[in-house]
């Protein structure tokens, strides 16, 4: 049995703000030369990134002294709040988010949320506990018997992850109805200094969250996950990570990632769907999680995909930017809106260097 789609949700902090704004704060808590401050510009236009949102907003753009992630550094070592602090947003923040994107997933499936027997939820940006689950369960009056489960700390394919676990559910149960909430507050690990691969991060995250309810009942006109993938690319290891340190969670990426994804995303792509009876040309949308503009055109280069096939993606980065886990789901939840063709893969890298995959139809 397979896992159907019956209702999806989003849910975004009530302030955003532009990157050409965002890049004149950045000036102020990440450079420390004029030449720094020449270069800063031009790394936070290569994200495609337009506008993204964000828990620390306390005002809208127009009041501009409460537009602002972190308060300026007050000398050159400091290194802002301490993660202490960032959890302590995280606990405040996270469940608000989550609890938006759920109820309209549920509101959109037609299910009560007694009807829902299994909880997944998805997050690596934050910590505490009792956590998002148990607030769900209290604000949307889920039973308190619900099965939950956790998918933690698995970076931006998360949600990928997330619904292979619903779809083991309902493949398990034939009466399981199963809510999963992926919620990531990116921006709470928001760096001071001049370090280039914490600049891109800077420059890339944002926050949100997005919510799927499914059942493993067939229901016309609904998606259906069929089948879902990993693969652990070869030697690499360290081409990204995540790190918890005092001052928030540090990424690295390495230059090599789109090489990596260029060499082996083909073969096992071609491989994994062979075992759905598919071929690559039988694939007719593709949803690829926007780590960065070098991510998607790297897969794309892979698969030989036109540029137009990644559009949706595109979109997303531009105008959230990359909020990690809830980001293909945010995409998913955009091409089922506008009834793209299937079937589809979605698609998403993440610390390892890993690639999750599912498959829609």
């Amino acid at each position: 049995m397979n896992f159907t789609i019956l209702g999806q949700g989003t849910g975004l902090p009530e302030y955003s703000m532009a990157q050409d704004i965002v890049v004149e704060y950045a000036k102020k808590v990440s450079c420390h030369t004029d030449e720094q401050r020449r270069l800063l510009p031009a790394l936070y236009r290569m994200t495609g990134v337009k506008r993204r949102h964000s828990v620390l907003l306390e005002a809208p753009e127009d009041q501009e002294s409460r537009q602002s992630f972190f308060p300026y550094p007050d000398n050159g070592n400091d290194l802002g709040p301490g993660i202490g602090q960032r959890m302590e947003k995280y606990e405040k923040c996270a469940l608000v988010l989550a609890e938006q994107a759920a109820r309209e997933a549920l509101s959109q499936s037609e299910l009560a949320p007694d009807d829902i027997t299994h909880l997944v939820t998805v997050s690596c940006s934050g910590f505490y506990a009792p956590g998002v689950d148990v607030g769900l369960i209290q604000e949307l009056g889920l039973r308190r018997t619900v099965q939950r489960t956790h998918v933690g700390f698995m970076g931006c394919h998360g949600a990928l992850n997330g619904l292979r676990v619903a779809r083991g559910f309902t493949h398990g149960d034939p009466n399981a109805r199963v809510l999963l909430c992926a919620v990531e507050l990116c921006s709470l690990h928001y760096h001071y200094g001049w370090e280039p691969e914490q600049i891109v991060a800077n420059a890339l995250f944002a926050d949100g969250a997005a919510a799927i309810v499914g059942s493993g009942e067939p229901v016309a006109d609904r998606w259906r996950v069929v089948g879902t993938g990993s693969c652990l690319m070869p030697d690499s290891q360290d081409a990204m990570t995540w790190r918890i340190r005092d001052h928030g969670f540090v990424m690295s990426l390495s230059p090599h990632v789109p090489d990596l994804i260029c060499t082996h995303l083909r073969g096992w792509m071609e491989e994994w769907l062979a075992g759905y009876g598919m071929t690559l040309p039988e694939i007719r949308s593709w949803a690829i999680h926007p780590g960065g503009p070098r991510i998607i055109q790297s897969a794309a280069k892979a698969l030989d995909l036109d540029k137009d096939v990644t559009e949706d993606s595109r979109e997303i980065l531009k105008t959230h930017g990359n909020m990690s886990s809830p980001t293909i789901l945010f995409i998913l939840k955009k091409m089922r809106e506008r009834n793209a063709p299937l079937p589809l893969v979605a698609m998403a890298f993440g610390p390892g260097l890993m690639v999750e995959a599912v498959l829609i139809v």
